[in-house]
């Protein structure tokens, strides 16, 4: 198993009494020990030494893995998923990042954390997922994070470059789903408008024209609204109370149409706001005094959810709804309005149209109607010619 280290008080000049995390690495020229240390912060803030090692936990410090439990194979999941949070995560997206922690740390790692990695069976796996109280995509999310913490630790030599080395292979897991999101029509979005004011109003209407995605519209600034080229450029995203200067892929980076009525009523918002420089959130929070956007999540529970309620949206206790269902539903009038499928996509700003197609286009479209109405009227009595 891979060493876990210890921790020391040290106290400093300027810093006072700290924290410090030790481990040994192997050196790889000599074979030798060679102790690494870490500085994990104040005692004032970790008073006691548990919360020392769950500030370790949090920042993800781990020693090099032993040596020993590599090459006898003994190493544990918790190990290889230690190691790909460590290497393996750096180039996914940050809304990415935060989706599969959030998988590792409340599914994977407390059931098979402390289980030897290569003695883990397929079966034991595919058994566990049925029992999950989750939705199939959910449980394949799943299967598909814990696959690629064997790839990655194969990659880096810690497990064997061979198919039995990674038992997720064998299971089996349909990502088929029974859920279907509430499109709103371009009438029901009007009426939610008019429940709403002030900040929340601009939101919507920014969201419901454009598509872009929440954490997309809470990292804008004023200066990112450019209303002499009529668009909006896409810098960074608010993600979990963190702006991060990177968008989720390259295409989600092209500029933002910004048409007339949609600048007008930025302009409304700008006037009303006391943030209303080139430098500040368009949707700065208050409550922070500017410093920060507001919270997306209160955003749609304090005010998106009762404002579709008002304007007749049937909402089932628990249900997911939020600013994402505009999206879908601009993609879905859009098409069913026989707007060319690749402008849909450029405008949503998807890397495949197939994910247009198949994920944020749910009705029958205009075009499916014609074609079935003229299979109708060839088949009524009497609309043969006669050759």
């Amino acid at each position: 198993m891979a060493q876990r280290g210890w921790i020391t008080k040290h106290d400093r000049k300027k810093k006072g009494s700290v924290w410090v995390y030790h481990w040994y690495v192997i050196k790889p020229e000599t074979g030798r020990k060679a102790e690494h240390t870490c500085v994990v912060g104040p005692v004032a803030s970790f008073p006691r030494e548990k919360d020392a090692w769950l500030e370790i936990d949090r920042r993800h410090i781990k020693p090099q893995l032993d040596q020993g439990a590599i090459r006898t194979g003994r190493l544990t999941f918790g190990d290889l998923a230690a190691s790909y949070m460590q290497n393996g995560m750096k180039k996914l997206a940050v809304t990415t990042r935060y989706t599969v922690k959030h998988y590792l740390d409340d599914y994977l790692l407390p059931r098979w954390g402390k289980s030897v990695a290569l003695d883990i069976q397929p079966l034991e796996i595919e058994g566990w997922l049925g029992s999950l109280p989750r939705s199939n995509p959910t449980k394949d999310k799943v299967r598909r994070i814990m696959s690629t913490v064997y790839t990655r630790a194969q990659k880096y030599g810690l497990v064997p470059r061979s198919d039995s080395s990674n038992p997720v292979r064998w299971v089996e897991q349909t990502a088929k789903s029974g859920y279907k999101p509430i499109v709103l029509e371009p009438a029901t979005a009007a009426k939610i408008f008019e429940a709403l004011s002030g900040a929340e109003l601009a939101l919507a209407v920014l969201v419901a024209a454009t598509g872009i995605r929440i954490s997309e519209a809470m990292g804008l600034k004023w200066e990112d609204v450019d209303y002499q080229n009529k668009q909006i450029n896409l810098r960074r995203v608010w993600v979990k109370d963190t702006i991060v200067e990177r968008l989720k892929t390259e295409d989600s980076e092209a500029p933002v149409p910004l048409t007339d009525p949609l600048a007008n009523s930025l302009r409304d918002w700008q006037r009303e706001t006391v943030y209303g420089r080139p430098s500040d959130w368009v949707f700065a929070s208050a409550r922070n005094k500017g410093r920060t956007p507001r919270s997306s999540s209160v955003l749609t529970g304090d005010y998106l959810r009762p404002a579709a309620i008002a304007a007749g949206v049937k909402l089932k206790p628990g249900q997911r709804f939020g600013f994402h269902n505009f999206r879908h539903g601009l993609a879905s009038w859009l098409v069913n309005q026989g707007t060319d499928v690749k402008t849909v996509q450029g405008l949503l700003r998807h890397s495949n149209v197939k994910t247009t197609l198949g994920l944020y286009t749910h009705q029958v479209n205009s075009s499916m109607l014609a074609a079935q109405d003229s299979m109708m009227r060839a088949l009524q009595p009497g609309s043969q010619t006669v050759q």
